[in-house]
């Protein structure tokens, strides 16, 4: 009978240590959805090349697609859209867009460009795109191509 008070102060440090336990795992699970849902909420960013293989001179068009996420996302309303083609080329582009208005304002999801390689030779290419935010880049993605060499770049 002495050695009851300690097993029930044995007993109850138990219970009251499964308790926190039990809390904190509710709290991690918790914190988790919340920052499931907010990654859920951010679109993602894929990009295709059509083709991916040609002989140039070739001219191949690129689709980047937004997918996913919310149709109002503040962050990836009116961003600038940037291309790097591979080739030591650039291309970049803004829009004129309204003032974002949560609920009413809707980003563009479908981004679609053609790009003409004149040469064929170092393969593959890497293709970027980018969406961005003054100086910020927002999400990229990127694409390998393959341009072979045409009747032309054989002269040369």
């Amino acid at each position: 009978m002495k050695n009851l008070p300690r097993f029930a102060w044995a007993g109850t440090t138990c219970i009251a240590i499964a308790m926190m336990l039990s809390a904190a795992s509710a709290y991690q699970k918790e914190d988790k959805d919340k920052n499931s849902k907010e990654s859920d909420a951010r679109p993602k960013l894929m990009l295709k090349a059509q083709p991916l293989m040609a002989i140039a001179p070739a001219r191949v068009v690129f689709t980047a697609e937004l997918v996913g996420g919310a149709n109002d996302y503040e962050e990836f309303y009116c961003p600038t859209v940037e291309w790097d083609w591979g080739d030591d080329t650039r291309s970049e582009s803004n829009s004129d867009c309204e003032p974002y208005q949560s609920g009413k304002s809707e980003i563009k999801r479908r981004f679609t460009m053609d790009h003409s390689y004149k040469h064929g030779g170092v393969s593959p290419l890497r293709v970027l795109f980018r969406l961005k935010h003054r100086d910020k880049t927002l999400v990229g993605t990127s694409t390998t191509i393959q341009i072979r060499p045409g009747l032309r770049d054989i002269g040369e």
